[in-house]
């Protein structure tokens, strides 16, 4: 079997990595589910229409115009329920947005931490207001200008602080089962760390403790939802992922097995050559040869 060539990113990814932020205008017809799943990425949504929105434990209902946060740890659908939607999405980076002063992270802020307010009702004059600050920011993102990426912080931050201002929307639907939905966020969460595409960039969630403070809950509330849901402990839900995300990397890349092991989140090769063994009955190298 010959090896494939290395999983290249999209052009769009690559656009938006380069430059940290994507600002666009969403228009179009019929109803869809939408899973955002760009992992990178915090997300200001302007849209219009009925819609139902699924986020951590809670589901929204919501008709008219609303404002949505994003938070690329946080896994969250949508769901187009009218036959129109309309509005912006801005999508950037926490790296793009923080400024050297700045102490809070962008997952702690009101709108965009777990348990916080990530939807807002917009009305017509506010939507009057947010329309412009979006179309501005469309228009400047096609200049040349020498200090854009600072004018593109501060309409994202103006923003943002047009929201704090606002009421948040409290028209949730409690789920049924707290347990599945636990359990559906955190395997939403753990998908979306894959596939690793640099090795320069290793796995940041690797622990269930990691992913319970991403989720910004007790580690033994995760576990026991995870657990009673799927019958497997959280540990090993995220070890098998990573042993398949290796595995895919031995037979699709060119990268040696110190580059996958720190892609993976392993401190030293060896670390991963034990993980591997433990998990496959073979050592990486070897693994490597049978699929070649």
């Amino acid at each position: 079997m010959k090896k494939s060539k290395p999983r290249p990113l999209s052009e769009f990814n690559n656009q938006l990595k380069l430059k940290g932020f994507n600002v666009f205008q969403i228009e179009s017809d019929g109803a869809a589910t939408r899973s955002y799943s760009r992992k990178d990425f915090y997300k200001i949504c302007l849209t219009t229409g009925h819609s139902r929105i699924h986020y951590s434990e809670r589901s929204f209902e919501e008709h008219g115009t609303v404002l949505f946060f994003g938070n690329p740890h946080i896994p969250y659908s949508w769901e187009t329920l009218s036959t129109s939607y309309a509005g912006y999405t801005c999508l950037f980076s926490e790296e793009f947005l923080t400024f050297p002063d700045r102490t809070e992270s962008l997952q702690q802020s009101p709108l965009f931490k777990l348990g916080g307010t990530p939807i807002l009702k917009i009305s017509e004059p506010q939507r009057e207001f947010l329309n412009i600050l979006f179309e501005k920011m469309i228009e400047e993102q096609k200049t040349d200008y020498q200090y854009k990426d600072d004018m593109m912080r501060n309409y994202i931050n103006l923003i943002i602080h047009e929201a704090l201002k606002l009421r948040p929307s409290e028209e949730f639907i409690h789920q049924k089962n707290a347990a599945n939905r636990i359990a559906a966020v955190f395997l939403e969460l753990l998908e979306r760390q894959f596939p690793v595409e640099s090795a320069e960039r290793p796995l940041q969630l690797r622990t269930a403790q990691d992913y319970a403070r991403s989720l910004h809950m007790h580690v033994n509330y995760l576990n026991r939802a995870v657990k009673q849901v799927t019958g497997k402990p959280t540990t090993a839900h995220i070890t098998e992922r990573i042993a398949s995300e290796a595995r895919a990397l031995l037979q699709h890349t060119d990268w040696n097995i110190s580059e996958i092991a720190y892609a993976l989140g392993f401190e030293y090769p060896t670390y991963f050559n034990n993980f591997f063994k433990r998990m496959t009955g073979t050592n990486p190298k070897a693994h490597r040869v049978e699929m070649v």
